[in-house]
Formats: C-alpha cells, sequence, structure tokens
C-alpha cells in the first residue's frame, strides 16, 4: 500500500497545504525511502543477531559472573560480617563500655554532682549578694557619665547639626539636584538622537530583512523539515516491512536449501542405515560380546574352583585333616548354591525367594 501510494501521481492539496507542498513531498520520500531501506534492513540484522547473542552468550555469561561474583565477594564479606565484625564490634562495644562508660556514669555521679551543688551554693549564698552590690555601684556610675556624656557631647552636637550641618547638607543638595537635571537632560537627548539613529539604520532594515526575506525561507525550510521528518518516518515504516519480508524470504531459502535436505537425510538415508547398522551389526556383536564374557566369566570361575581345590590338597597333604572332621571337605561355589537349591532358568524360585 505505501509503495502504490508512492507510485500515484499527487493529487489535489487538502485544505491548508499549498502546491509548493504537495510538489515537495513525494520526491523527499522517494529519496528517504531509498536511503532508509538498507538502513532499516541492517539495523533489523542487528537487532536478531543481538538477541541470538543475549539468549545464548551474554545471558548465561551473565549469569555465571554473577554467581561468580556473589562466591568471591558477597558470599565472604557476608561472612566476614556474620563471623567477625559483628562478634568484635560486640566486644567492643562491651569492652567501650566497660572502660568508658561506667567510669564516666561513676565520675559524673561522684565528682561532678558535688562539685555542681557546692558550685550552685556558692553563686546563690556569694555571688549574688556580691553582684547585686555591684550592680547597684555600676547602676550610680553609669546615670552620672550618661549626664556628663550628654551635657559634654549630645547638646554640643544637635547645636552643631541644627544651625551648620542641616543648612549647608540643604545647599549641597540642591546643587546636586540642579546637576542631575543637567546631566539627565543631556544624556535623554543623545538617548533620542542614537534611539532614532539605531531605528533607522538597523532597525527598520533589518525588520524588513526579517519580515521580506528570513520570514519566508525559514517558512519553506519549515516545510522541508516537517516533510523530510514525515518521510523518515514513513520510509522507517515501509522499510521494517521490507526487511521483514526479505528476512522471511532468507528463512525460507535457508530452510528450503540447508534444514530440509538436511531433514530428508537424516530421516530417509541415516535412519535407515542406522536401523540396519543396530539390527546387523551391534546387535550381534553386542551378542557375540556378552557370551565372550560370560565364557569369560565361567572360565574364570572353573580356574578359581581349581585352585581351591589345589589349595586344598596341598595343606591336606601337608598338615593333614583338619581336627573335627568326619571326611573330605564338601567345596561349594561362592557365587551359585549346589544341589536342589540352584537357580535355574526355567524355575519358578530361585535360592533367594523360595518358601
Amino acid at each position: 500500500m505505501d509503495l502504490e501510494k508512492l507510485a500515484r501521481p499527487p493529487a489535489a492539496a487538502p485544505a491548508g497545504e499549498g502546491c509548493l507542498v504537495v510538489a515537495i513531498r513525494v520526491p523527499v520520500r522517494i529519496v528517504v525511502l531509498v536511503l532508509v531501506v538498507p538502513v532499516r534492513m541492517v539495523w533489523d540484522a542487528l537487532v536478531v543477531a543481538g538477541r541470538f547473542l543475549n539468549d545464548t552468550l551474554l545471558r548465561p555469561l551473565g549469569r555465571a559472573l554473577l554467581w561468580v561474583g556473589r562466591a568471591v565477594f558477597v558470599w565472604p564479606l557476608v561472612g566476614l560480617w556474620r563471623y567477625v565484625l559483628v562478634p568484635f564490634g560486640k566486644g567492643l562495644a562491651w569492652l567501650g563500655k566497660v572502660l568508658v562508660v561506667l567510669p564516666a556514669v561513676a565520675f559524673h555521679r561522684h565528682v561532678l554532682t558535688p562539685f555542681g551543688h557546692g558550685v550552685v551554693w556558692l553563686y546563690a549564698r556569694v555571688l549574688t549578694s556580691l553582684g547585686h552590690v555591684l550592680a547597684a555601684i555600676g547602676a550610680g556610675v553609669w546615670a552620672g557619665a550618661v549626664w556628663l556624656g550628654r551635657c559634654l557631647v549630645v547638646v554640643p552636637s544637635a547645636w552643631l547639626y541644627r544651625w551648620v550641618l542641616a543648612p549647608a547638607g540643604r545647599a549641597v543638595a540642591w546643587c546636586a539636584q540642579g546637576l542631575v537635571r543637567l546631566v539627565a537632560t543631556v544624556v535623554t537627548g543623545i538617548g533620542t538622537g542614537l534611539y532614532w539613529i539605531t531605528r533607522i539604520l538597523l532597525v527598520l532594515p533589518a525588520l524588513a530583512v526579517w519580515r521580506r526575506v528570513l520570514v519566508p525561507v525559514g517558512r519553506v525550510l519549515a516545510v522541508v523539515a516537517r516533510e523530510f521528518g514525515d518521510a523518515l518516518g514513513h520510509a522507517w515504516r515501509v522499510a521494517g516491512y521490507i526487511s521483514l519480508a526479505v528476512g522471511r524470504f532468507l528463512a525460507a531459502v535457508f530452510r528450503w536449501v540447508f534444514v530440509e535436505p538436511v531433514r530428508w537425510v537424516y530421516r530417509n538415508v541415516l535412519t535407515p542405515v542406522g536401523y540396519v547398522v543396530r539390527d546387523a551389526v551391534l546387535r550381534p556383536l553386542g551378542g557375540a560380546a556378552r557370551a565372550v564374557g560370560r565364557a569369560g566369566r565361567q572360565a574364570l570361575d572353573a580356574a578359581r574352583s581349581s585352585v581351591r581345590r589345589t589349595r586344598a590338597d596341598l595343606r591336606r597333604a601337608l598338615f593333614g585333616e583338619p581336627a573335627g572332621a568326619g571326611g573330605k571337605p564338601q567345596l561349594t561355589h561362592r557365587r551359585e548354591p549346589i544341589g536342589p537349591e540352584t537357580r535355574t532358568l526355567g524355575g519358578s524360585k530361585t535360592a533367594l525367594t523360595k518358601d
């Protein structure tokens, strides 16, 4: 649908859009689509490769690194905190309580508190009375100093301010006010002249350039930028569909070129050959190997029996019959019982399960 829309001729301009917008839109979209399709395909390929790497390599590697980090850093630190630092801190707290807190409490209770009570008694009984006496003497001295300062400083200063400094200050203020008005008049005139000169030489030409040149150019550039942005988004979506189609085509080609032949060869060639090899070669070889093993075990058992008989004959020949033996000792097999208690293949009872 998007390619068909791009291939159609430009329709009539909708409300609010001029012919310039319609004339710019189609070429810009075509050019942007041609430029964006390879970028989108490369981007999709990188996304697929990144997901594959994340699922097959990075996530297991991250889990392994997380486990190694826990084993190397977290668990030793937890053990250090739990079994070393916490008991050490509790010991330090107990030691600080015994060596610092309890002596400090005792010193405060038996030294500082009696000393404070003595200081309070001294302040209440001695220093307070002495302070009242000194306060009365100081109040009299302060009253005399205030009266003397008023007569010698305040009255002459007030007369000097009223009859000398105030008239001189008014005269200086009147002169300064006139000077300020003169300077303000001069500055106002100069500023008015500079304003009109700046307006005529700079502001009006700049305003004309802004209105007649920059605003139309800016509108055209804004239209171009807006259409370029719309075309970029449009092309990105179209390139996504194209990339999806190409990816599905490549997946189908890979499936029919590689996966399906391998599956067919495995199903129709390797599986029957495997069955034939299993039935014709491996099973007979296994049976022969088991028969050879049984024959070897029987030969080994016979050799063991012969060795035991020979050893018994040598012992009787050298040391005689054992005491208390009524006759020849009966040799029994270690692995199988003999006589009617032997285990048979066709019997329903064995030596281990009979009643």
